[in-house]
């Protein structure tokens, strides 16, 4: 059957083309081999109506806006396998998809879902729409009190960013003490930004938004001039990310590890504190965006090994090839709309790889986690003896704190 190409169909491939030029090692978009890895891998691939091998085929066929307006695109996680598995090393989830999702937002083809989590991040800092002025309410009641440096204006040696869920989220804020009562008894000298503390932006990102980004970024960098520290620690992988990688092309650059790294580091100290046994068997989650992304893999199963009584237990899916839980990208304010095409649920897909590989316990170490797999382990059948601990809660048990 041949194909009429319009003239609107061939500007906007062209255009789309050239504007991944842009982009690191965009380029080499140019190198598909058409082999289809990247839908194959894919964990939502098979209900896209435009894959990744796909959407690079009607790039070539200079009929991208069929893609446009199709809203397959929006079932991408921003999981990296894609990428990771790519024989040509296309930057396939930082090029293609993010720069699709960004023509999906100004064709204004976005799930309401998203557009409202976007609308809370520009107006409130966060993609919840919780007030910042409660982001430090989870240090309540804590001894010693956690340093909010706007109150204190004191010099730390660590600048923790808590970030979004670990802040706001019922479920995390627990995690969140645990973590500050860890850092406590490893006599860590560290500080928050409390209320002056905004998204990372890095999911965000990922969903199409580079300029709610890049504003996030921006109002960060300049709270971080404010304070004197040596290094930063995130709660959450994706800030990491962002703070790691992306941060410095806007001019913002500190030092910076995520917490399992900094722990890690740590560890001879943190042994002789471990007095509590935890008899289980543990399954450990890599979250994309610390394993897959940055490859941070051995660090976090090194903690939950040193704790007494646990036997750790891998699944099917591990490392590299780890499950997304299905939050990244704009995943997590997109449930509805996936949920509507799928029928199913990249957390359920998970939960029943712990089953399967006889775990009590699925430990993990991003924010967005415990909440999805919670409520995931509610619809899978045997799961409901499985448990979702962040590595910091399991510490902290283990510390007796």
């Amino acid at each position: 059957m041949e194909i009429t190409l319009s003239p609107v169909s061939s500007s906007l491939s062209k255009t789309f083309f050239a504007s991944l030029y842009e982009l690191t090692n965009g380029e080499r978009i140019r190198t598909c081999l058409q082999c289809g890895t990247c839908s194959g891998i894919c964990p939502f691939g098979y209900i896209m109506k435009f894959p990744p091998g796909k959407m690079i085929g009607a790039l070539r066929a200079e009929i991208f806006d069929q893609v446009i307006k199709a809203d397959s695109v929006w079932m991408c996680v921003s999981c990296n396998a894609c990428s990771a598995f790519c024989p040509s090393n296309i930057p396939i989830t930082a090029a293609l998809m993010t720069r699709a999702k960004e023509e999906m937002l100004l064709a204004g083809n976005i799930p309401t879902e998203l557009q409202a989590a976007l609308e809370n991040t520009q107006r409130y800092g966060n993609p919840m729409g919780e007030s910042p002025r409660k982001r430090a309410d989870w240090t309540l009641g804590l001894q010693p009190e956690v340093n909010i440096l706007g109150k204190t204006r004191q010099p730390v040696d660590v600048l923790w960013f808590v970030g979004d869920y670990a802040s706001f989220h019922s479920r995390m804020q627990s995690a969140t003490r645990a973590l500050a009562k860890v850092l406590n008894a490893l006599g860590i000298k560290f500080g928050i930004l409390g209320p002056e503390e905004n998204s990372d932006g890095d999911s965000q990102r990922l969903a199409g938004e580079r300029g709610l980004f890049e504003m996030m970024a921006q109002k960060n960098g300049q709270i971080f001039k404010r304070y004197k520290f040596n290094e930063i620690i995130t709660t959450d992988p994706h800030a990491f990310n962002a703070l790691k990688n992306e941060y410095p092309a806007l001019g913002i650059s500190h030092p910076v590890k995520h917490y399992t790294q900094f722990l890690y580091e740590r560890l001879e100290q943190i042994k002789p504190l471990l007095k509590n046994e935890i008899k289980a068997r543990v399954a450990y989650h890599d979250p994309c965006y610390l394993g897959r992304v940055n490859g941070i893999f051995d660090e976090p199963r090194a903690l939950l090994k040193a704790i007494p009584g646990i036997e750790l237990v891998e699944m099917s899916h591990q490392r590299l090839n780890s499950l997304c839980c299905g939050g990244g990208g704009g995943g997590m304010w997109l449930d509805g709309f996936q949920w509507e095409k799928a029928h199913t649920r990249l957390s359920e897909w998970r939960v029943r790889e712990a089953v399967v590989a006889s775990a009590e316990i699925l430990a993990v170490g991003c924010p967005y986690e415990p909440p999805r797999f919670e409520d995931a382990i509610k619809t899978i059948q045997n799961a409901s003896q499985l448990k979702v601990r962040e590595i910091a809660e399991l510490l902290a048990e283990a510390m007796g704190l």
